[in-house]
């Protein structure tokens, strides 16, 4: 394969850099990782003065690539000096220049050392050895629909050449805005192949909020799926100075405009054009140059544009499918399911990028997926690997909650056994206790014949040899229940600036709540850690992103001067290597008394205690007591993916276990139920029990009128909590909690809740 300017043949003389510094203590070997799992920040500081260049450092002996480092400078530590932004273009490890170039974090050995290629190139690849195999299937009406990898290929092409005819730029933007399709793909990589940059936009935005994406990355064109949001970039189009085209990609066009396309039409205007151009454009192509704009949700602010480039993409493609043991589909062909958001780093590496490296086939679902019908395409791909955002995961155990307490009571005891069989037979499995295992085997290969197969086939899960969830925190007690179902759910953890996965957790590799081991070719850090070994998580290798687009100041909050990238995260390493996720820096509640407290694992505790609860989070910032805003479980409106305010059979059945006769969560918001209130109460003191201190205890609670969402704006597009616009949007309930004159001080007499 032909080396470009950027790989390493050519980088030999100036070595790779050395991300570390010699004080730093090394907690593992590349030998020795064996799995994907561990969270995302850290940052470092070494004996070398803060004012080293990059530069100068790069003359260093590199150190091993693949491994975790506890940083030993104490707490009070200052991490190392912001980053100063270059100039010149391939000798620096960052840029916030749309036409920049980066250095690559290049290691001597190993996965690190893999030859730079461009997302062209990949693609050439699989094509080369998976052209025939299935690469894309879709649904219409009733049929499945598939191409091949070449078929693939050819109309990215297509697409790259109509891309072109429209009038697209280098470096500037091809905004995407619909539900997972093969034209959101082809799109994607078609502006990619055609210079441009692939900007995937949340169908959520606002047409503000797709005007400020589609201003920072300068769209020349704008693909949407439908007439709806269609009508946003109506809205916002004479405000795009850039934007030549517009593309909707699914239904008939309602209205003749000019500069307006059918997907048809789109296709057209490239299939005859001559491929002379395309391919300088592509021959021109560096890994080191940005390819794929990720945009932030911008929860703290204006979104960022997160600048990945085709080494990003490809090298972090290959390290995963590498690290997860993904099987090359002429050995046995690996299906997934697109139906997360594509404008989401995880959905883009997962369904588009490691399914590319080994031939895997994608499938999509409906764009009702979250709403219910995910259920039905689960059943009807059966997925040999199925990443679930953790709300997809909890849903799935409220229903099967559901319909088990309708069982009879012969199945219930059977259920309950089996289940009692597959938590301890996982556990063991998990801790290596090799002297439990004969004697669990019989009862395991009973209930897995009498239940666990069932369970599989029932969820279309019954081919899925990796279940993962990522992007937002998943309590202990769903991950015990998926266990208990022998159905590993696998944590992972990263961002968009790591271009999705740093650690990643596996079959013979995990550990309950953690998010596993670091990728091998990648590194972890934890800066200034504490008694406890809590430091922030800090990243390296060739999956750290370029830049913010246009950002100088954001991009050097982000990456030290050494190039680490800080997640913003807290973690601590156990014994093993295992990364454990304790907190946000950002989130970290700082109490008026100055105690530091972690929200979420109070959060977790109290939805694990008291099953009806939703949602839950925590306020106490600068506040003499921490207080909590509870949501209850109901029924979403299929269409609208509102919440509803019917309870889920679930809730129904927990309130008349109380004796409650609720049936609507404006039966219990606010207090309205007694003995739910009671319930939540005595849940809480609970929690408060097992309290490190006063201070981390709950004093005050309401149960909101409903429950957090995607639409309400509470959640984000991947269901993380939004706490900022909850705490905005609940103002008002806040500050009741503080109205009272005295402090409460213990759980056992808290004053009573809003």
């Amino acid at each position: 394969m032909q080396l470009t300017a950027c790989e390493p043949l050519a980088m030999s003389t100036a070595g790779v850099m050395d991300p570390t510094g010699d004080v730093l203590q090394s907690c593992g070997t590349a030998d020795s990782i064996g799995s994907m799992d561990a969270p995302i920040d850290d940052s470092t500081a070494n004996d070398s003065p803060e004012e080293e260049s990059a530069g100068k450092r790069e003359e260093e002996e590199p150190k091993p690539a693949e491994r975790s480092i506890t940083h030993t400078q104490p707490a009070s530590a200052q991490r190392p000096a912001s980053l100063a932004l270059p100039v010149s273009s391939g000798s620096e490890l960052w840029t916030t220049q749309r036409d920049g170039e980066v250095k690559l974090r290049m290691g001597e050995s190993g996965p690190a050392a893999e030859p730079a290629v461009t997302v062209h190139q990949a693609f050439e690849k699989a094509v080369e050895r998976f052209g025939n195999y299935t690469a894309l299937g879709w649904k219409e009406g009733e049929q499945w629909k598939k191409i091949s990898y070449k078929e693939y290929f050819d109309t990215c092409r297509i697409a790259a050449k109509s891309f072109l005819k429209l009038g697209l730029e280098r470096c500037h933007g091809v905004g995407i805005l619909g539900f997972n399709s093969p034209e959101w793909f082809i799109s994607d990589i078609g502006a990619i192949f055609a210079g441009g940059f692939a900007v995937g936009i949340y169908t959520t935005n606002s047409p503000e909020a797709c005007q400020y994406v589609a201003e920072n990355c300068q769209a020349n064109i704008l693909v949407v799926e439908n007439h709806k949001q269609l009508q946003k970039i109506l809205q916002i189009q004479d405000k795009l100075p850039h934007l030549k085209a517009i593309i909707q990609y699914k239904d008939a066009l309602k209205e003749k405009r000019p500069n307006l396309y059918t997907w048809e039409e789109f296709l057209e205007l490239g299939r005859n054009e001559p491929d002379t151009k395309l391919n300088d454009i592509i021959d021109s192509q560096k890994p080191n140059q940005c390819c794929t704009l990720i945009y932030t949700s911008g929860t703290t602010g204006q979104p960022k544009g997160v600048m990945l480039s085709h080494d990003n993409l490809t090298w972090t493609a290959f390290a995963t499918a590498r690290n997860v043991n993904l099987d090359y589909a002429d050995q046995s062909q690996e299906e997934v399911i697109s139906y997360l958001p594509l404008s989401h780093i995880a959905a883009q590496m997962i369904d588009i990028w490691i399914t590319m490296q080994v031939g895997g086939a994608t499938y999509f679902a409906q764009p009702d997926a979250l709403k219910g019908s995910l259920a039905n395409t689960l059943r009807e791909v059966r997925p040999t690997a199925f990443m679930g955002v953790p709300r997809v995961w909890e849903k799935m155990q409220e229903k099967m909650k559901s319909i088990g307490a309708k069982s009879s009571t012969v199945r219930r005891k059977v259920a309950s056994w089996a289940k009692d069989v597959g938590l301890h037979t996982n556990l063991s499995k998990m801790e290596q206790q090799n002297g439990s295992m004969a004697r669990a085997s019989l009862n395991y290969r009973l209930a897995k014949r009498l239940v666990f197969r069932k369970v599989r086939k029932a969820l279309g899960l019954d081919r899925c040899r990796l279940c993962f969830t990522g992007a937002a925190p998943i309590t202990k007690e769903t991950l015990e229940f998926f266990l208990s179902l022998d159905l590993p759910v696998y944590e992972l953890y990263g961002m968009s600036e790591s271009t999705g996965p740093h650690t990643i957790s596996l079959p013979n590799a995990f550990r309950l709540t953690s998010c596993g081991k670091v990728i091998p070719g990648c590194q972890t850090k934890l800066f200034s850690p504490d008694a406890e070994g809590n430091g922030e998580i800090c990243f390296w290798g060739r999956h750290v992103f370029m830049g913010y687009l246009n950002m100088t100041e954001k991009t050097a909050e982000a990456l030290d001067a050494d190039g680490w990238l800080h997640s913003g995260d807290l973690g601590k390493h156990d014994k093993d290597d295992f990364l454990f996720i304790t907190g946000r820096i950002k989130e970290l509640i700082i109490t008026a008394g100055g105690e530091n407290i972690p929200p979420v694992p109070i959060e977790d505790a109290v939805k694990e205690v008291v099953p009806l609860i939703s949602n839950a989070m925590l306020i106490g910032d600068k506040r003499k007591f921490l207080s909590m805003l509870l949501t209850i479980k109901s029924e979403v409106n299929a269409e609208t993916g509102a919440p509803e305010d019917e309870l889920t059979p679930e809730a129904v059945e927990f309130c008349r276990k109380l004796g409650s006769n609720a049936t609507r969560v404006s039966e219990v918001a606010g207090g309205r139920d007694h003995l739910v209130q009671a319930a939540i109460q005595e849940g809480i003191n609970k929690v408060n029990k097992k309290a490190t201190s006063n201070a981390q205890r709950i004093q005050k609670f309401t149960v909101l009128e409903q429950d957090f969402s995607i639409t309400g704006g509470e959640l984000g597009p991947t269901m993380k909590l939004k706490r900022p616009v909850v705490m905005k949007m609940y103002k008002e309930q806040i500050e009741n909690f503080y109205k009272e004159g005295v402090t409460p001080s213990t759980p056992d007499n808290p004053l009573p809740s809003k």
